[in-house]
């Protein structure tokens, strides 16, 4: 439990980034749900505001938000959120309507065993999310060596 990854998405520009964080860092998050806004502040983005969407554990399982819990669950599911309507038929894949199919689910409640946690930006900040946490240009190291 070294790094948490966080996927932070900025819906004016539609670019989404992924930090890395250490665990004390972000270990106000363990207990909270799906839904449950938090200041930027608290993992290095100041005056932003985000809201958790979502995320996975270590092993791939996708959380859920209607599913209540930190464990995981395997729930009858069609044409909902982790489910689409399409079956391998006859070297095809065809889109079946009313297929349904149970499938394993995490809770919306966030545990010590998340490895990503997605989260959407709802109030930006004094400086641009690019700056704070997008890569530096490479023109500039291009421009010096010139």
């Amino acid at each position: 439990m070294a790094t948490f990854k966080l996927v932070i998405n900025d819906p004016e520009t539609g670019r989404s980034y992924q930090v890395e964080r250490s665990w004390e860092e972000c270990s106000f998050l363990i207990g909270k749900r799906i839904g449950f806004r938090f200041a930027g502040d608290l993992i290095g983005l100041p005056g932003y505001e985000l809201v958790i969407t979502g995320g996975t554990d270590k092993d791939g399982f996708p959380m859920r938000g209607d599913l209540p819990g930190t464990g995981r669950k395997r729930i009858l599911v069609s044409k909902e959120t982790g489910f689409h309507e399409r079956k391998r038929v006859r070297k095809k894949i065809k889109k079946i309507r009313g297929l349904r199919r149970r499938k394993t689910f995490r809770g919306n409640v966030i545990a010590d065993d998340l490895a990503q946690l997605n989260c959407v930006v709802v109030r930006k900040g004094p400086q641009p999310l690019e700056e704070l946490l997008g890569k530096k240009e490479a023109t500039s190291s291009a421009e010096k060596s010139k």
